[in-house]
């Protein structure tokens, strides 16, 4: 009877928090309010700068460009909501964007538009349009929520919102671990989560849209993924590589992808 009445009450909480998210009018489950993450995303966000090498865009090319793609991709994304008319689901953004002088091959965004790229990545896309796809991915998996939904996933054994919140609130090491490796900025632990094939196809989806609304040519990104497949060189992937699909099916998909993305591309006249 008690298993009974606890399978009900998991039931229950998980019918109660599949949230509709805005960009795709889908239900996920979300265990966790955005506004919580977000807040906590601030304060990770935060701490990881103050350890990290952060190069300033003030005199540097390649921070100066990463600053720009996003600002850019922003513009695109805030644009897009307006237009659909749901710019509410973007209150407590405060974009942030950030080059961190570190040889892994990574890229991710937080809730509230927390970016970071390594400087790894960058001999990898090469130019700012290959750039701007990978910005745009990252960007689309924070608006689509997978990291919550990740979260969600890895905490939902613990069973109720209310438990989980005040995991949140107290925020143990194994909780801090557990949401930096959910949006990908797990490295210096050794762990990201993987996201599901689902997300991964969501992601590049917005993400070459995205970064064609910013003046990008979405093409940039078969060639981009040639590259990162070239960059295991037979040996350990890098981690942005390791939790996505691989590059065969990837670029499989992303051609599958590109007709729609090409009718947002209109060229930024330079």
């Amino acid at each position: 009877m008690t298993r009974i009445i606890l399978f009900v009450f998991l039931l229950a909480g998980g019918l109660i928090s599949c949230t509709r998210n805005a960009l795709t009018g889908k239900s996920q489950l979300t265990l966790l309010p955005e506004s919580q993450l977000q807040s906590m995303a601030l304060q990770e966000y935060t701490t990881f700068l103050s350890s990290s090498k952060v190069v300033s865009p003030s005199g540097n090319r390649d921070a100066e460009m990463v600053k720009r793609v996003g600002q850019r991709i922003v513009a695109a994304v805030n644009s897009y909501y307006q237009q659909h008319g749901i710019s509410d689901q973007l209150q407590g953004y405060n974009w942030e964007y950030n080059l961190v002088n570190d040889p892994t091959v990574n890229a991710w965004c937080m809730p509230g538009g927390k970016i970071v790229v390594y400087t790894g990545l960058l001999p990898i896309t090469q130019n700012e349009a290959a750039l701007a796809v990978v910005m745009g991915h990252e960007v689309s998996h924070a608006l689509l929520q997978h990291g919550n939904q990740r979260m969600s996933q890895q905490m939902g054994a613990q069973a109720v919102q209310a438990g989980l919140q005040v995991a949140l609130a107290n925020k143990p090491a194994a909780t801090q671990s557990l949401f930096m490796s959910a949006f990908g900025a797990g490295t210096q632990l050794g762990v990201i989560l993987p996201f599901s094939r689902k997300n991964e196809l969501e992601a590049d989806d917005w993400g070459l849209k995205f970064a064609a609304m910013a003046g990008y040519n979405p093409q940039e990104a078969i060639p981009l993924w040639e590259r990162m497949e070239k960059a295991g060189g037979g040996q350990k992937p890098p981690e942005f590589l390791s939790t996505h699909p691989s590059e065969g099916k990837r670029i499989e998909q992303l051609q599958k992808l590109m007709p729609e993305a090409l009718k947002y591309y209109k060229p930024v006249s330079k």
